[in-house]
């Protein structure tokens, strides 16, 4: 296969078929998860520290790694050219994910962002010049391409500038520039044709990270296990954790992939945003659950309750977050009340942590996300 040194970027067809991820874009899923790696290992060590201000710096973090992803994963549906061109700046956008992972040890230990917000920017400004490229080979997409691209460099002035507030205005001018962030597509695509997008291949784009992070979640808790079996040796409390947790990430599966969604993403552009926004909870939950189950696989400050809930809580907002969106692109019986009753069981157990052990409510919590997997299946059949 030859690679054209640039091709007119026109836009892909929405309608194309058999689109299908490229190994230019798995290559960057793959090197974003050394990000999402680095994130869910220093959560993991705030957990087992009782330092819970960490899950903070884990949302921050998380951030940074789920919308540079994102950006690019829209991008690419709509005008990858895979030419050198293209190549070349998607390959700049990886090295800026490495950076970011670099400096994730950095913002959790010193509180310290200027090396992910380095990686960030090395990023963006890649996507910029994506977006100005195909302002001026498509110009029935240019409207939108030039928003993108002026929405974005202004953003990153902003994250520059945030390095040099002190103390909590950090944090301020952080909650400021997420929502600058999330307004910027809504904003670019309010006016004139919007970009090309594909929704299957966005449908599979999205479903291939989640496999990725559920992978990197099941990493995560196996090192734990073997940690642990290294230095203690098997015990009955361990094998029921490493059950339970196995029982869980199943259920996180599948409820996931329990139906198709592509016919769904075209609806409208509010339900592609909510789609695509949906996302941030449940990859960032996905990985942390795989820093709950390494926790309470290992050594940890925290009571049986604490830690039960930090497998818990990310559970439940990935599976109420999944159950949600799918119910919003594929209609069907979806019973509200009995989900949100299962998920509150799972929340219960973890708080019964103390009384019944970590082991038993890891196991409970477990079963009540393969019980609420179960309905969800019977109830897309109907």
């Amino acid at each position: 296969m030859t690679t054209d040194l640039l091709r007119r970027m026109t836009g892909r067809d929405p309608g194309e078929e058999h689109r299908a991820s490229t190994p230019l874009e798995l290559l960057f899923d793959l090197c974003f998860v050394v990000a999402v790696a680095q994130a869910g290992t220093q959560l993991h060590h705030a957990l087992a520290d009782g330092h819970l201000a960490g899950v903070l710096g884990y949302l921050m973090v998380f951030f940074a790694i789920w919308w540079a992803w994102m950006n690019f994963t829209w991008f690419a549906s709509a005008y990858d050219t895979d030419d050198v061109g293209y190549r070349l700046l998607t390959l700049l956008q990886i090295a800026g994910v490495l950076v970011l992972a670099a400096g994730v040890p950095a913002a959790f230990e010193h509180y310290d962002y200027a090396v992910i917000t380095a990686g960030y920017v090395v990023m963006r400004l890649a996507l910029i010049g994506q977006w100005l490229r195909a302002a001026r080979q498509d110009p029935a997409g240019r409207p939108a391409a030039l928003r993108y691209a002026a929405g974005v460099a202004v953003v990153q002035v902003g994250w520059v500038v945030r390095l040099a507030l002190p103390g909590w205005w950090g944090y301020v001018g952080f909650a400021v520039l997420v929502v600058a962030e999330l307004a910027v597509p809504v904003w670019a695509e309010s006016g004139g044709r919007q970009t090309p997008w594909h929704p299957g291949h966005m449908a599979e784009r999205y479903g291939l990270f989640t496999l990725i992070v559920l992978g990197e979640c099941v990493a995560a808790a196996t090192v734990a296990v073997q940690s642990a079996v290294t230095e203690h040796g098997v015990s009955p409390d361990l094998l029921v954790i490493a059950v339970g947790g196995l029982v869980l990430l199943f259920s996180m599966w599948w409820a996931y992939f329990k139906r198709e969604v592509s016919g769904g993403l075209r609806v409208s552009l509010r339900t592609s945003i909510l789609w695509g926004y949906g996302h941030y909870l449940i990859f960032a939950a996905a990985a942390a659950v795989g820093a709950g189950l390494s926790t309470a696989a290992g050594e940890h400050a925290l009571s049986a309750s604490a830690t039960a809930a930090t497998i818990a809580v990310p559970a439940v907002i990935y599976l109420g977050v999944s159950a949600a969106l799918h119910a919003t692109l594929v209609p069907d019986a979806l019973r509200v009340p009995v989900v949100v009753a299962v998920l509150v069981l799972m929340l219960a157990a973890a708080a019964a942590g103390d009384a019944i052990g970590l082991p038993a409510a890891v196991a409970v919590i477990g079963a009540l996300g393969a019980l609420l997997v179960v309905f969800l299946v019977q109830t897309a059949e109907r």
